[in-house]
């Protein structure tokens, strides 16, 4: 069986096999020895911020919370069912920037819906 040299979502080198199975220590993908990795690529994948329903999201989109969010370093709780317009998008795992009751925060798409 043929070695996968690099991972196919980050193309870093640090790949292990586990089981039937191949790992990337750097960015926890998992792949299937046989598998094309093009076809297991995920849609979220394409670089595109999506809301909870998969929806894109835009720069000034509006937004409404699915669930109340504690902000982590305050006792403050934004709730569910808040409205948040003029969103900005941003790299990383916290991909929407925003601000709530005059906060500026930082917002995981899952927990937001295209208002």
């Amino acid at each position: 069986m043929d070695e996968p040299s690099t991972c196919p979502r980050c193309a870093q080198p640090n790949v292990y096999p586990d089981g039937e199975r191949w790992v990337c220590a750097d960015c926890g993908h998992e792949w299937s020895l046989g598998a094309a990795p093009a076809a297991e690529a995920a849609p979220e994948d394409d670089g595109v911020v999506r809301d909870v329903n998969g929806v894109p999201l835009a720069n000034g989109d509006a937004v409404v919370l699915i669930k109340s969010l504690k902000v982590k370093g305050s006792s403050v709780t934004l709730k569910q069912g808040t409205k948040i317009t003029n969103i900005r998008l941003a790299d990383g795992d916290h991909a929407v920037d925003c601000k709530v009751d005059n906060l500026s925060v930082m917002l995981k798409p899952e927990f937001l819906r295209k208002a």
